[in-house]
């Protein structure tokens, strides 16, 4: 393993550490950029999102392209609930409407266990989706990164 297949941080992770590949994970899923979100994935990485299944880093990249073509203007927010050695359990919410401009909220909680190099190796999601008014979306900022003085789920009450 060479510096350029590290995705620190690295496990065994400390609370800090945990925290901060949660938002890095934030961070990537709001670009919505598949392709550089999929490298955050070993080459074997398993999946299971909702009834959906890929079994390598490939078939997570094309299920991002169709997620994201699927859920506009996509906002999210994670946050840790508990860490092990190299594994990172996460809540999550994230706001999207379909192409007929329904608004959605979805609340999720995903497993996730990483590789010694930083790679996530595994990720389980389970997530519901509640249709919501466009007047009762809570996630504002301009699309891509959120802004750090955006309040988190627990200070949103969510």
């Amino acid at each position: 393993m060479n510096d350029s297949t590290l995705r620190p941080p690295l496990p065994p992770f400390t609370r800090e550490s945990a925290i901060e590949k949660v938002r890095l994970a934030e961070d990537g899923w709001n670009s919505r950029d598949a392709a550089r979100v999929a490298l955050a994935y070993s080459l074997d990485t398993r999946w299971r999102n909702r009834t959906e299944f890929a079994v390598n880093r490939d078939q997570a990249r094309a299920f991002l392209e169709r997620k994201w073509n699927k859920e506009l203007d996509y906002r999210l927010i994670k946050e840790l609930w508990a860490y092990t050695d190299n594994r990172i359990a996460v809540r999550y919410a994230y706001e999207w409407h379909d192409d007929a401009g329904n608004w959605f909220r979805s609340y999720g909680n995903e497993n996730w266990e990483f590789g010694p190099d930083g790679l996530m190796t595994n990720r389980h999601a389970s997530i519901n989706d509640m249709p919501i008014k466009a007047s009762e979306r809570l996630f504002h900022w301009p699309l891509g990164r959120r802004p750090d003085d955006h309040p988190g789920l627990s200070a949103l009450g969510l």
